[in-house]
């Protein structure tokens, strides 16, 4: 198992200077003037030439790829085009947001996704599982907005239950000392004690959170309903049955966990989309999170921003990977 998992981190690392090596030739061949963007809109020729010579434009393309590579080494991503700001300090400050927002959703995706893919394996072709695979149909299919929008109009609008957006009220920005640990709102309220301020974060949250989850509860399902009526047809679960074992148990003890491995894989790389792809989310819902900051740099053409997330997506991606191929390679009749 260390050698696999050793294995497996240095052809991470490759991948990971492949992503780096492409976004910078991309990002640097693109017309786009940052030495403008860096010294402002009426610098004077003398200014910049200076922004160049601060951004490393004054050198040749693989002198720079090089110095890049270096500064990368020692956690340095550079600055923001539009700040002027460490790119390593705004991601610290923005990830914490977006974490919190997906690591919800998808423990609301495994606690409803993973029973009613159970049940609807257990109750093939009855009502049930025709209603389990419509919702989960329609779970993966209705657009991101559309669904924001949608629950919006329905509890803030209608209903008024819930606020329409931001990760606190304003009296609560204003009056209380909100804290800020791992910036991770629900987290750091319940570490303070601050049970008023974790319940208003809470009701901030479920919204953009429902709206995410969506799609992986609806994968979640169908994955776990589909590796599940595959294994119920194994000789050795019929051999069960006819030894005597109800199908509750057989279902529950021995099938569910050997469905586990291909729904953990499809978790992970659900979770590692949705991590660099909630910036529609986010939009809708003003949340301070990767998505927007992403945008933002996306609409400037902060190249120092945008390979600063396109390295934090491949990083999640391949340590999500990692992960599940592990949890996947525990199964003993896995060979590796």
């Amino acid at each position: 198992m260390l050698k696999y998992i050793v294995k497996r981190i240095l052809s991470s690392i490759l991948v990971l200077l492949g992503v780096v090596t492409i976004t910078f030739f991309i990002s640097r061949v693109l017309p786009s003037n940052p030495e403008v963007r860096w010294a402002g809109q009426r610098a004077t020729e003398e200014q910049l030439e200076q922004a160049r010579i601060e951004l490393g434009l004054d050198k040749s393309l693989p002198e720079q790829y090089i110095i890049y590579l270096g500064d990368l080494l020692q956690g340095d991503l550079g600055k923001s085009l539009n700040n002027h700001q460490p790119v390593t300090e705004e991601l610290a400050r923005y990830v914490p947001a977006t974490l919190e927002l997906v690591i919800l959703a998808f423990l609301f995706a495994i606690i409803i996704g993973i029973p009613l893919g159970i049940y609807s394996a257990k109750k093939k072709d009855k009502l049930l599982d025709h209603c389990s695979r419509i919702f989960s149909i329609g779970a993966v299919s209705l657009p991101t907005f559309w669904v924001a929008l949608f629950l919006q109009l329905i509890f803030y609008k209608i209903l008024n239950m819930l606020p329409i957006g931001g990760r606190l009220s304003v009296e609560a920005t204003i009056f209380s000392d909100v804290p800020s640990i791992t910036g991770m709102l629900l987290v750091d309220t319940l570490l303070t004690g601050q049970l008023d301020l974790f319940v208003d974060a809470f009701r901030h949250i479920l919204l953009p959170c429902i709206t995410i989850s969506l799609y992986p509860i609806g994968l979640v399902s169908r994955m776990t309903r589909s590796a599940l009526l595959e294994i119920l047809g194994e000789d050795y679960i019929t051999a069960g049955r006819s030894y005597g074992l109800s199908d509750t148990k057989m279902l529950w003890k021995y099938a569910l966990k050997n469905s586990v491995g291909t729904t953990a894989t499809d978790v992970a790389l659900s979770m590692g989309y949705t991590l660099t792809n909630t910036f529609l989310v986010e939009a809708i819902f003003s949340w301070p999170g990767i998505g927007s900051y992403i945008s933002n740099a996306v609409t400037t053409l902060d190249y120092n921003a945008i390979i600063g997330v396109t390295l934090f997506g491949a990083v999640c991606y391949i340590v999500l990977n990692l992960i599940a191929d592990i949890f996947v390679a525990s199964d003993p009749r896995v060979r590796l």
